[in-house]
């Protein structure tokens, strides 16, 4: 089984600017001794290690990590694909043997767009040279985007994580629904199972996760589903085996699902 979206950071170094203080719950040093245990209680046996930093420095440590933990058979980092030396910045860190893909943190952005500026041409056309996947944070406004990009370029591996964060706090899924099933035509695109308890709110509608579950797996089929525990994160609302044990209920152990879609989307 492979957790194909889980973080590492320490708190004040490289570049480190999140969680911030009043996330008290994972306001500390995550790192791999911490993660260990939970992969072996649960069975799994590989991870993709996903940068929580707008940092180069950030996604050289998770590299470095990479190389002195076998669990971690990938990393997604981070270069600003904006800037004019994006391609040069892409082949040195596609020098590390580890990294296959890069996450550029759209839902913090004001411009919905800007995954699709001219001015990421250039570091697109370079992450495709690389056989470099896309994973993108976004929220539903992102997805009628990732659609468009998607079609500019197929053949670019995206992935959509999270789901996009549907918004499962208030219930209403119809705008989230319609969306998706766009961005789920496109076949370069996968998603993520992942982050939906976080999503849910302090009081979870369980029954509303699992059918949510079961669209995306309408939607995407067994072979454009990965599954991720978005560790710690996802401890601000349930723990490793929580979220693990709902998705495994409602989409049966699925091998896909649960270790082959990851292995070869990130060509593992």
């Amino acid at each position: 089984m492979i957790d194909a979206h889980q973080h590492f950071w320490r708190l004040g170094n490289h570049d480190c600017t999140w969680p911030t203080p009043d996330l008290k719950a994972i306001y500390r040093d995550f790192l791999p001794g911490d993660l260990a245990p939970l992969l072996a209680e649960n069975g799994v046996t590989g991870t993709i290690l996903v940068q929580s930093q707008e940092s180069e420095a950030d996604t050289r440590f998770l590299l470095q990590l990479a190389g002195e933990n076998d669990m971690i058979r990938g990393v997604v980092g981070w270069t600003d694909l904006a800037a004019a030396d994006a391609p040069e910045k892409i082949d040195r860190l596609a020098g590390n043997r580890f990294l296959k893909g890069l996450r550029p943190m759209l839902q913090g952005m004001d411009d919905a767009n800007w995954i699709l500026s001219d001015r990421l041409s250039a570091g697109l056309d370079s992450m495709e040279t690389h056989s470099l996947s896309l994973d993108t944070l976004i929220m539903t406004r992102h997805l009628p985007v990732i659609t468009t990009l998607a079609r500019r370029r197929p053949q670019l591996a995206i992935v959509i994580d999270h789901a996009a964060k549907p918004p499962l706090a208030d219930g209403n899924l119809a705008e989230w629904d319609e969306v998706m099933r766009s961005a789920a035509s496109c076949p370069n695109v996968s998603c993520k199972l992942s982050g939906l308890l976080t999503e849910a709110g302090t009081n979870p509608d369980l029954a509303l996760i699992r059918r949510t579950i079961s669209r995306l797996l309408d939607l995407f089929g067994e072979e454009r589903l990965i599954w991720g525990s978005d560790w710690p994160v996802h401890t601000l609302a349930g723990t490793y085996g929580d979220w693990l044990s709902l998705c495994l209920e409602t989409t049966g152990p699925s091998p896909l699902i649960y270790g082959v879609n990851a292995t070869r989307f990130y060509r593992l």
